[in-house]
C-alpha cells in the first residue's frame, strides 16, 4: 500500500507546485497570503504578486508561511514585504502603492508608471486605490507632499528648502495649493505659523471649558478640556511659533455662536473657518456639516454618502483629526451598531452632546 501512496503524494505535490509557479509567473495577488516563494540565488522570499523580476524555476522553493521560509534561512523581500500580508490582498496592494508613492514624491508618478510597477492596468489600479482609501493616487501624493511641507516649515526650515524636501518641483505648484491647504502663505506658516497673529479666548460651555482660536481668516481651533492650562498647551503645540494673543472681547461673538450651536441655536451665517485639510478630509468634513442638529450617521453611512463606501476607517480618522469641534459636528457620527465610537475630546463629552441634541431633551 505504501508503494502506491508515495507516488500519489509526489504527483499531488507536483500539481500544487506547478499551480503555485503559475501564480508566481502571473503575479497573482489573490494568492498572496496562501504561500511564499523563496529564491536560492538571492536568499530572499517573496509573496506571489511581488513586482520583482521572475527567477528561474530551478531556484525556487515554496513555503506555506513566511516563518518556514525564514527557518530555512531566507529573508523577507523588502519590496513586497511578504510578512505584512493579513489576508486582504487588495488592501496590501494599496499599502504597497502608498509606500511607493511616498518614496517617489519628488518624481512624476503617473498612473501608467504605477500600473507598470505593480502589474495592474492604470484604470484598475486607480479604481482599486480610490475604493480602499477614498482618494486617487494623485490626491494621496499631494497630501503627502503637503504634510511633509508643513512638518518642514514647523521644524524651522526655509520655504525653499521645505518645498524641495517635500517633493515640490516648482514654486508655482506649491503656491497653487497653499491657500486651501495651509490657510495662509507658506512664509507665514513657517515654524508653526511664525509671526502669524492667532487670537484665542476661553469660555464656559455646556460640556466644559472651551478654547476658540482664530486667524484673520477665520476659526482655526475649537477644543475642549478640563482646564485652561491644558487648552492653551494644545494650542501651543499646534502653532508653536505663532504670535498667540488672548482676546476675550474680540472673540466674544464667535464664542457665543459656538455655544449657541451646542444648544441647537443655529447662527444666521456659517462660521468662518481657517483649517488645514487633505482632499479626503475636506469631503468628510463638508458632509458632516450637512448633518442636522439631533441627527446622527454611522461611519459607514458617511463613507457611502461621499461615494467611498469602503473607506470607513478613513472616515473615522478624518473625524478623529477634526480641529474645530461643533463647527464640524463629528460627534454626530456613530458606529453602525449604535455604539458611540471615538471622540477627540472624550467620550463623556460626546455622550453629553448627543443627549443635549436628543428629541427627548429638546
Amino acid at each position: 500500500m505504501n508503494s502506491t501512496i508515495q507516488p500519489q503524494q509526489l504527483k499531488m505535490k507536483s500539481i500544487i507546485e506547478d499551480s503555485r509557479w503559475q501564480a508566481v509567473l502571473g503575479r497573482d495577488g489573490a494568492s498572496d497570503g496562501k504561500f511564499v516563494f523563496a529564491v536560492s540565488s538571492t536568499g530572499v522570499y517573496c509573496r506571489p504578486s511581488c513586482p520583482s523580476k521572475r527567477p528561474r524555476r530551478e531556484n525556487v522553493t515554496f513555503f506555506p508561511r513566511p516563518q518556514e521560509a525564514e527557518t530555512a534561512g531566507f529573508r523577507a523581500c523588502l519590496r513586497c514585504r511578504p510578512k505584512a500580508i493579513v489576508g486582504n490582498p487588495r488592501q496590501e496592494l494599496i499599502k504597497s502603492v502608498c509606500r511607493y508613492i511616498e518614496l517617489h514624491l519628488d518624481e512624476p508618478v503617473t498612473l501608467a508608471r504605477l500600473g507598470a510597477e505593480f502589474q495592474q492596468s492604470p484604470f484598475h489600479l486607480q479604481r482599486t486605490f480610490k475604493a480602499v482609501l477614498g482618494i486617487t493616487p494623485k490626491e494621496y501624493a499631494d497630501s503627502c507632499r503637503m504634510r511633509g511641507f508643513r512638518q518642514k516649515l514647523k521644524a524651522g526650515h526655509s520655504v525653499t528648502r521645505a518645498m524641495h524636501d517635500a517633493g515640490y518641483s516648482s514654486t508655482s505648484r506649491l503656491y497653487s495649493r497653499t491657500s486651501s491647504e495651509l490657510g495662509m502663505e507658506p512664509a507665514k506658516y513657517r515654524r508653526g505659523a511664525i509671526a502669524t497673529p492667532i487670537r484665542y479666548s476661553f469660555t464656559e460651555s455646556p460640556i466644559g471649558r472651551m478654547i476658540i482660536a482664530a486667524t484673520d481668516k477665520g476659526i482655526c481651533s475649537i477644543q475642549f478640556a478640563d482646564s485652561e492650562e491644558e487648552l492653551e498647551q494644545g494650542l501651543k503645540q499646534e502653532f508653536p511659533y505663532a504670535v498667540r494673543r488672548r482676546d476675550d472681547e474680540g472673540l466674544t461673538q464667535l464664542a457665543d455662536q459656538v455655544v449657541q450651536r451646542i444648544s441647537g441655536v443655529e447662527p444666521s451665517s456659517s462660521l468662518p473657518l481657517d483649517i488645514q485639510a487633505t482632499a479626503f478630509q475636506r469631503r468628510v468634513w463638508s458632509y458632516l456639516q450637512s448633518i442636522a442638529f439631533g441627527k446622527t450617521r454611522s461611519y459607514t453611512e458617511v463613507a457611502k454618502a461621499i461615494r467611498h463606501p469602503s473607506a470607513v476607517r478613513a472616515v473615522a480618522r478624518a473625524c478623529a483629526t477634526n480641529p474645530v469641534a461643533i463647527a464640524i459636528p463629528c460627534h454626530r457620527v456613530l458606529r453602525s451598531n449604535g455604539d458611540l465610537g471615538g471622540y477627540r475630546w472624550g467620550m463623556q463629552r460626546k455622550k453629553a452632546l448627543l443627549e443635549i441634541e436628543s428629541p427627548q431633551s429638546r
